[in-house]
This record gives structure tokens, C-alpha cells and sequence, in this order.
């Protein structure tokens, strides 16, 4: 079995410019992309208004995703960290505006400008830590962090991801809800091996009554090679996660120690003998300022 593509190299230097044009002349990956992308669309929840919406695109990389979102009428933006992709997606003159970013170092755009995210295939890489100054956990709360800023209140990211393993999917799954996301996980075909899809499907802000998560695909399916996959009908493929704010240590109030238990102290100490006890003074016992 081949190894992850995350787990050979970091992704700026993995998708070079040979993998970026074999990755995008792929009818197999692109078909993958399109519909990945359209179930995507789905789980926005768009409101049926015929009204273009400005979506971004995360891990963008040749534009293959961004051409289903051109195709229902949607503006969209597209960062991805690979100059190669970007590259290709130039030639292929994509409608989208393309953005060099490194996503674990945010966004960076202004707060509420959004209509939505999606990203296909790319939230894995930020768990990797493919260089000695990169922490998965740091990286993953500032990409959430500057994501729920970027969107506007109420609006939705999909983000379709292949997780390593089941604390890999935590771990990214907890990042989003302590960053103030509601929403949870859509697992789409649970019971095929290849046919499964994650999608985490975050909301700006606090769950509502129009917040429910729609549900996961189930049945029959296409998987990736092609063949018909049976999944049976299963009510727990949808995991609605609330936000998981960190305990706050409770504050200990202290006690201010005025004069009269500076002048009780003091003659305690004179009934025990001690001579060198400072006299009263009317300075005794007051709070002095604080020097810089």
C-alpha cells in the first residue's frame, strides 16, 4: 500500500509541478473532485435565492473544485500552498482569484466577508508536523481561529478530510469546537471501507433551531474504483458536537490586610517579647504605590 501523500513530504514539496499536471489531467481524480465538491455545496445549506455567494476555497490546488463552484454561479476564492497547483490552475484559466497561503498561519481576511468554506482533501496536512517549528495543535487552532472570523454569523464550512486515524479526526474535530464552531461530523456511506467520507461541517456561532446538520448519504454508491458499494441505513452517522470551552481556573480572592491586623500583628509581637518591633506611626498599615 502506498504511504499518505501528507506522511512523504510537506505539500508545497510534494505537489511539484510533475505531480500538480498528473494530479489535474486525472479523469478519475477529477470526477472524485466534482462530486466531492457538489456534496460539499450541499452541506452549506446555501439559501435557494439564485444569488451568487462569495465562497472560499481551501486547498484549492489546480482549480478543480473551484470549476464546480463557477459552474453553480458562486464567486469564489482559492489559497493553496503550492505555487505548482496554483500554477496550473493559471494555464487552466480558472475564474476563481488564487491566493499563496500557508493556511496554518491564517487567513487573513476581514471578519464576516465570507458566505462560506469548503475544502476538499487538504485539513490533513495541518496535523503533520513536517517541520521542527510546526505544531499541529497550534496551527490547527490558528487556521479555525481566523476561519470563524472570516466567516459571516450563521454560515457554514464544509470541509471533506481523510483522517489518519481516529485521534487524528479528534484532535482537528476539538480545535474547530473550542474556536467557538457548532456543528459536527457527516460521515457519508459509514459502513464501506472505501466509499467513506468525512466532511466536518462547522457553523459560525452558537447552534439554532435552522443549525441541524443535514444528514449523511446511506444506501448505494459509487466508490472510487467504480463498483457499487452497499451501506445500510445507520441513524448515528451524523455526531453533533457542541462547543468545548477549556476550564477556567476559579479566581481566589485575597484577603487585603489593613491596619487594624498590621496593629494586632505588631502587638502580638510585643506580648511575646520581641524588641524589635517597629513603633505606630500613622503610616502604619498603608497601602503603598506601586513603583516602575
Amino acid at each position: 500500500m502506498a504511504s499518505r501523500p501528507e506522511l512523504q513530504n510537506p505539500p508545497e514539496i510534494y505537489y511539484n509541478e510533475t505531480e500538480a499536471r498528473k494530479y489535474t489531467t486525472s479523469s478519475r481524480i477529477i470526477e472524485i473532485q466534482a462530486k466531492l465538491t457538489e456534496r460539499a455545496l450541499e452541506l452549506l445549506a446555501l439559501p435557494d435565492d439564485g444569488l451568487p455567494r462569495l465562497i472560499l476555497d481551501i486547498g484549492c490546488g489546480s482549480g478543480l473544485s473551484g470549476e464546480t463552484l463557477s459552474e453553480k454561479g458562486h464567486i469564489w476564492i482559492g489559497l493553496d500552498i503550492s505555487q505548482a497547483m496554483l500554477d496550473v490552475a493559471l494555464e487552466r484559466e480558472t475564474e476563481g482569484d488564487l491566493i499563496l497561503s500557508d493556511i496554518g498561519q491564517g487567513l487573513g481576511f476581514r471578519p464576516g466577508t465570507l458566505d462560506g468554506a469548503i475544502s476538499i482533501s487538504a485539513l490533513q496536512w495541518l496535523c503533520n508536523a513536517d517541520k521542527s517549528c510546526n505544531d499541529p495543535r497550534q496551527r490547527l487552532k490558528t487556521f479555525f481561529n481566523s476561519l470563524y472570523q472570516s466567516l459571516s454569523r450563521g454560515a457554514r464550512a464544509a470541509l471533506q478530510i481523510y483522517p489518519q486515524n481516529a485521534a487524528q479526526l479528534e484532535m482537528i474535530s476539538t480545535a474547530a469546537m473550542r474556536c467557538g464552531f457548532s456543528g459536527g461530523l457527516v460521515v457519508d456511506y459509514p459502513h464501506s471501507t472505501r466509499a467513506k467520507k468525512y466532511f466536518l461541517c462547522l457553523i459560525c456561532g452558537p447552534p439554532n433551531l435552522n443549525s441541524a446538520l443535514p444528514k449523511a448519504k446511506l444506501g448505494m454508491e459509487s466508490d472510487e474504483s467504480g463498483s457499487e458499494v452497499d451501506s445500510d441505513n445507520d441513524e448515528h452517522t451524523v455526531t453533533v458536537l457542541e462547543r468545548q470551552r477549556p476550564s477556567k481556573k476559579r479566581k481566589v480572592e485575597k484577603k487585603v490586610k489593613g491596619r487594624a491586623w498590621v496593629l494586632k500583628k505588631k502587638e502580638q509581637r510585643r506580648n511575646h517579647g520581641f524588641v524589635n518591633v517597629p513603633r505606630d506611626t500613622k503610616y502604619t498599615g498603608r497601602k503603598r504605590k506601586a513603583h516602575f
